[in-house]
């Protein structure tokens, strides 16, 4: 039911005129028609998906030795098995390691990065 919501109210802000309206430029109504179907279609999604990974602070972790990794530590890339894990305190979800001096949230089952934190 959430989901033809979110769909409807959607189609909704897209037929509006305000999604339409422009200025000479052409950007004012492109801006506010993609900030409010962003909002509402990702919103809801992003709010699920990063609550939880926003949360956890650096400071929450407890230290662990860095380990010098050559490969890409970015959001949504996976890191290989061989890379020691370690629960992150009160989310199950979630195990963190320390790459280059950095903590690297992962998704535990399947070590997909999810948060790098500077």
């Amino acid at each position: 039911m959430k989901i033809l919501y979110v769909a409807a109210a959607a189609t909704a802000l897209l037929a509006s005129p305000a999604a339409y309206a422009q200025n000479a430029g052409g950007t004012v109504g492109g801006a506010v028609g993609g900030a409010a179907v962003g909002a509402v279609v990702g919103g809801p999604v992003g709010a699920a998906v990063g609550g939880a990974v926003g949360a956890i602070t650096g400071s929450a972790l407890p230290p662990q030795p860095s380990v010098v990794y050559q490969g890409p530590v970015v959001v949504g890339e996976t890191l290989p098995d061989t890379v020691t894990y370690y629960p992150v305190p009160e989310y199950d979800t979630y195990s963190y390691t320390i790459l280059n001096n950095r903590r690297v949230i992962v998704d535990r089952r399947t070590h997909r990065v999810v948060r790098v934190i500077e």
